[in-house]
């Protein structure tokens, strides 16, 4: 009687990752032989849809089965911590067909969305299946708390000085509170690519600085013509950067999640002997509204441990209408305000004005314009004490446990990749885009 014969260690990964290789190699062919995407006939766009639904099928299939070990191949048995954008490129070289190379993305990136192939879905799929590993998840949450570089090459100049400007963002430390104030003056704090990178800049300074207890952010003046001299929240995505083709996956929607939003609720990542007690740094957070907080803005404040508004604001989450999901708002959302009302605002586009009785439930104080300023300063007193951080923390574990919030940003990562393709959402952002809020 013979001996069964076993395939070496890996031997099935391999041949996986070849098979998978090919079809991409097929569905690549194929589209080479049609027109860009943008001049694609009804016929050839359904040729085109078909091609990379045969390719998708056998990379889900591929990331089902071999999702944990693919991660372990790309970070050396979890030795080494890749942020998002790191994991991707990683994974097109390792394992090619799976992810768009960098070459590839390079091509996207120079088309406006609705001329776009679409490959930022194979990310989405790679990456629902790395966050839905309970091995591989988890390390991947914990690797995007790091600082980012350039906050570690800025932070001696802050603790220093107490300021550093950003194209973006502007922070300041004053008495121990860390001043971050949006100033994108031209768009109304519609939030891109440069403002998240600057974002978790401010965001890693002020968690690393010792000289700073508390975090405060607000939006600043604005030149806008409409709301000239005004100061403005957030206007949410920038949807003239979104219709040309400027906000990716990785790069927007995924860093802004599980990166600075990520670090306003579950602090800054230090690893070292003086980290024995917690492996991270965190720090009360308080926000202050002015005019208006939309979508990205407005899921901003459900991360703050207080929340002031000035009387003639308004928060809205206009999903529906940008056609997109908004961030973790639908994790968030319905914990704070409740079902029906987090369904009203999501779906149905409902605006919530700041004197209404709702408007409690997302503002802890609503105060006269004037009043604001002398507002704000009390309220980051009330935040200044030693037993608040280890509040926070125990708070935002029982609201929110890394278990629920990976579940939900690895669901999120496949269905925004498909969003931001969706006939509809093309259709939207090229007739909002021009269109000022």
């Amino acid at each position: 009687m013979s001996a069964a014969v076993t395939a070496p260690p890996g031997e099935d990964l391999r041949r996986a990752a070849a098979a998978l290789a090919a079809a991409a190699e097929r569905v690549d062919e194929q589209l080479v032989s049609l027109p860009p995407p943008g001049s694609r006939s009804p016929r050839q766009r359904a040729a085109a849809a078909a091609a990379h639904d045969g390719a998708r099928a056998l990379r889900v299939r591929f990331m089902e089965e071999h999702g944990t070990r693919v991660y372990d191949r790309l970070t050396d048995g979890r030795a080494r911590r890749l942020r998002l954008a790191e994991l991707v490129e990683a994974a097109a070289t390792a394992f090619p067909g799976l992810v768009p190379t960098s070459g590839q993305l390079a091509a996207e990136r120079s088309r406006a969305q609705a001329g776009k192939e679409g490959l930022e879905i194979d990310q989405g799929i790679f990456l629902r299946a790395v966050l839905r590993s309970p091995v591989a998840g988890p390390h991947l949450l914990d690797s995007m708390l790091r600082p980012t570089p350039r906050a570690l090459g800025l932070l001696p100049e802050f603790t220093r000085t107490g300021l550093v400007e950003m194209e973006s963002v502007r922070l300041e430390r004053r008495d121990g509170v860390a001043r971050l104030t949006l100033c994108r003056d031209d768009c109304l704090n519609a939030e891109d690519e440069r403002q998240v990178d600057d974002m978790e800049t401010a965001v890693d300074l002020a968690l690393l600085d010792p000289g700073v207890r508390v975090g405060l952010v607000r939006g600043g003046e604005m030149s806008h013509p409409r709301y000239r001299g005004r100061r403005v929240f957030s206007a949410g995505i920038n949807l003239k950067s979104l219709h040309a083709g400027d906000i990716s996956l990785v790069g927007f929607l995924l860093r802004r999640e599980l990166g600075y939003i990520g670090k306003l609720v579950r602090g800054v990542l230090v690893e070292g002997d003086g980290s024995w007690h917690a492996p991270t740094v965190e720090k009360p957070w308080t926000a202050a509204v002015d005019t208006f907080a939309i979508g990205g803005g407005a899921q901003l404040l459900l991360v703050f441990d207080q929340v002031l508004a000035a009387s003639d604001s308004y928060f809205s989450l206009p999903a529906a209408r940008e056609g997109i999901v908004p961030g973790a708002g639908n994790l968030r959302l319905g914990r704070v305000a409740g079902a029906r009302l987090a369904r009203q605002v999501i779906l149905g586009g409902r605006r919530i004005w700041a004197t209404e009785p709702e408007a409690r439930l997302l503002a802890d104080e609503v105060v006269e314009p004037e009043l604001l300023d002398g507002a704000v300063e009390a309220a980051v007193l009330r935040l200044d004490g030693e037993a608040v951080v280890a509040n926070r923390r125990m708070l935002n574990l029982a609201e929110e446990p890394p278990e629920e919030f990976r579940r939900y940003m690895a669901e999120f990562a496949f269905q925004q990749s498909l969003r931001l393709y969706g006939e509809d959402v093309l259709e939207k952002v090229g007739r909002f885009a021009g269109r000022p809020r």
